[in-house]
């Protein structure tokens, strides 16, 4: 059984720790440091981002220090706090898709991050500049090849452990682990490594919601000050490494960051979620052939088996309505067993109602079906369609379009594997969170690079080397 995201965190992480008393700066102090701020990163050549678990508070994820966070309700025996929607569909942050803009900006140049929510790799950080200390709760890894899948739904172990699915690559196909670490477990290398080298080239390490308190993690923004570079902590509880830091802001990760954002003249770009799902119907002649028993199924582009989280049922309808039954279907596996006709051809009609947490209530396929034409095997431009999806999604503010990203067909049995992409979420970002409408003052452009306009003190981790 797959363990709930409190549950998770109170089980990896040291749940002795006592709650820390938030801090703020006044209005006045907090704008003049987040200008101090725009003009560090304006000057950076380097930019490196440390983040914890205060960075993800906006998106309905719990804290583990600040007054409702997880440890300190547990320290007081309280009931832990109740997500407002499901795990598997937090969506990323204004804080966030920020450091996406960052990033294509060519400002940012590696994030470090202590979360295990996958909301950094769900928002669109390259895999590739992004090191998740300790795991991602919907990352498999194939130990032996060293390939790795992220989900639309939580992985159900923790703790490195093996999970129910096997690498796809045929010429492995070893059984797949979860990624998060449980205590005893050292920090891997393929991510430690990389996190330590950025950090002793950086100029600015920017430290965002995290207590600074889990080691040997917390001591990685320190690799920068032996080469002349700065750090600059963004937190509402006092950090043990404050005084090590060129500035440090009591304030809401999301507003300070709102406002940097403001002055150095870029917006903060909406999230959009795509999720996948791939539609298989399957057909065979009757042994008088006159009849087409067919299947249809809708199921996860992670496996037959795998859980389909974003889709609650499945209302399915035909063009012929006269001689064809509507079903629905509300239990997974989504599955329809049909007999027709040899020679008719008619529409099958799919209303996907969504789950809790996404943007709209349903979307809507529709399959041809035509058992003597066979379709076409095809694979289209993912990302082009990824951004023609985005674009139509943005503009309408809306989500449910879809659109199909590949077609295949498989002789025995005879089968039609159609994989649709669907935007299921829409999040935009209001930035100018600042008093002051005259913010805008980085004009220039920042590096050069032309900008839009539009866990305890005592507990440690090892380090493996």
């Amino acid at each position: 059984m797959s363990l709930g995201y409190a549950e998770k965190l109170s089980y990896i992480e040291d749940v002795g720790n006592v709650g820390m008393a938030e801090f703020f700066d006044s209005p006045q102090n907090l704008q003049e440091k987040i200008e101090q701020l725009a003009k560090l990163i304006q000057k950076s050549k380097h930019l490196v981002v440390f983040t914890g678990a205060g960075i993800s508070t906006s998106c309905g994820i719990p804290d583990f220090r600040g007054p409702n966070g997880i440890w300190t309700l547990q320290r007081e025996g309280k009931p832990l706090p109740e997500a407002s929607l499901p795990f598997h569909r937090a969506m990323p942050g204004m804080t966030h898709m920020a450091l996406v803009e960052l990033e294509k900006a060519g400002i940012l140049k590696f994030v470090i991050s202590q979360n295990v929510d996958g909301l950094h790799l769900r928002s669109g950080i390259p895999r590739e500049k992004l090191a998740e200390l300790h795991g991602n709760s919907f990352m498999e890894a194939c130990p032996s090849c060293g390939s790795e899948y992220f989900r639309d739904f939580e992985v159900e172990t923790i703790g490195l452990k093996e999970t129910s699915r096997r690498c796809s690559d045929l010429k492995c196909g070893a059984k797949l682990r979860d990624t998060v670490l449980d205590w005893e477990d050292a920090l891997p290398p393929k991510e430690m490594n990389p996190a330590e080298k950025h950090c002793k080239i950086a100029d600015v390490v920017l430290c965002l919601g995290t207590s600074l308190q889990i080691t040997p993690a917390c001591n990685l923004p320190l690799k920068c000050l032996r080469g002349g570079g700065k750090i600059v902590i963004v937190n509402l509880q006092k950090t043990p490494k404050d005084k090590k830091a060129s500035l440090v802001i009591h304030g809401f990760v999301d507003k300070v960051v709102a406002g940097v954002m403001d002055l150095l003249n870029l917006r903060i770009p909406p999230y959009i979620r795509i999720d996948l799902l791939q539609i298989i119907v399957t057909q065979s002649l009757s042994s008088d052939k006159k009849f087409v028993n067919w299947t249809l199924r809708i199921t996860s582009v992670h496996g037959q088996t795998a859980q389909l989280p974003f889709i609650k049922s499945v209302e399915v309808s035909f063009s012929d309505r006269q001689k064809y039954k509507e079903a629905s279907l509300d239990k997974q596996p989504f599955q329809l067993k049909r007999r027709t006709v040899i020679n008719e051809t008619f529409d099958i009609k799919l209303k996907l109602n969504f789950s809790d947490g996404c943007g709209c209530p349903c979307t809507q396929i529709n399959i041809p079906f035509d058992f003597k034409v066979p379709p076409k095997c095809f694979e289209l431009d993912k990302d082009d369609i990824f951004q023609r999806l985005r674009e139509t999604a943005f503009q309408d503010l809306g989500c449910g379009q879809n659109e199909v990203i590949e077609r295949k067909v498989l002789s025995s049995p005879k089968s039609e594997v159609t994989v649709y992409a669907i935007v299921s979420n829409v999040k935009t970002f209001e930035s100018n969170c600042l008093s002051n409408g005259d913010l805008k003052w980085l004009k220039d452009g920042v590096n050069g690079t032309e900008t839009s306009k539009k866990r305890s003190n005592s507990r440690k981790r090892k380090s493996r080397s």
